[in-house]
């Protein structure tokens, strides 16, 4: 059964950082891609990151480009979110997904994940 764990979310000013992770188990991470995506209320599910399964690609949302770096630790079956510069927009849940193909490049659009943990709050606020 294929598990991911997100943590790492909490509490932070503007202008602070975080760094998420998101543990996988189930499968083996190294020939998957990870996606990060986040929901915040009223608004729809945005894809915010994505790492492709040899570390060959990222990619990232324009909004987060420059503030946010995504890597993966396969030894670890660790997925990271390093948020920087946080602002009140960046107010969500944060969820990560698995690719349901291995060794494919990844992508921020949904469709392909199949697995997905159940997520963790990030709150920007002063």
């Amino acid at each position: 059964q294929v598990q991911l764990v997100e943590s790492g979310g909490g509490l932070v000013q503007p202008g602070g950082s975080l760094r998420l992770s998101c543990v996988v188990s189930g499968l083996k991470l190294d020939y998957y891609a990870i996606g990060w995506f986040r929901q915040a209320p009223g608004k729809e599910r945005e894809g915010v990151s994505c790492i492709s399964w040899n570390e060959g690609s990222a990619s990232y949302a324009d909004s987060v480009k420059g503030r946010f770096t995504i890597s993966r630790d396969n030894a670890k079956n660790t997925v990271y979110l390093q948020m920087n510069s946080l602002n009140p927009e960046d107010t969500a849940v944060y969820y990560c997904a698995a690719d349901s193909i291995p060794l494919t490049q990844c992508t921020t659009h949904a469709t392909p994940y199949d697995n997905w943990g159940q997520g963790t709050q990030v709150t920007v606020s002063s």
